[in-house]
């Protein structure tokens, strides 16, 4: 199983794939999209609150489109990337309208890992942390596994 970290980048590449983006600026845009993500899910969790949202988008219950994690990831990419970019409109418009298919597909990754029958809080947690003892995301993995035990 991959970490949070591939599966987003991942998720991302597909998103993506079809909109425009200068060869020269690709990588920034690509991790800048990834970044934002995790970011939002990261910042989301740390709040009151944060983490029913995430399972509820992650299991299916929020759609990504209406949901506060997609917005804030949003806001991230735009203020954090693509500001400093000097992208046409309709390639900033297409990136940013690509994140909640990224979070959407990610939805469709999260199974149940427990292997209690359904997807719940303990999944998205072994996901998160990328599967069953595997603590590769470092202290981001632990930080984030901190704020979700609950």
């Amino acid at each position: 199983m991959a970490n949070i970290s591939d599966l987003i980048l991942q998720q991302v590449k597909s998103a993506a794939g079809g909109i425009e983006i200068p060869s020269n600026l690709k990588d920034t845009v690509l991790n800048g999209l990834s970044s934002s993500v995790l970011g939002s899910l990261t910042q989301t969790a740390s709040k009151a609150g944060g983490v029913d949202e995430i399972k509820n988008l992650l299991t299916g219950k929020t759609s990504a489109a209406k949901s506060s994690v997609t917005a804030l990831a949003s806001s991230l990419f735009s203020k954090n990337v693509l500001s400093g970019l000097n992208l046409s409109s309709a390639s900033s418009s297409a990136l940013t309208n690509a994140i909640p298919t990224v979070l959407s597909k990610l939805s469709g990754i999260i199974k149940d890992q427990d292997g209690d029958g359904d997807v719940d809080l303990n999944d998205i947690i072994l996901t998160l942390k990328g599967g069953k003892g595997a603590g590769i995301l470092g202290a981001a993995s632990s930080i984030l596994g901190g704020i979700l035990k609950k």
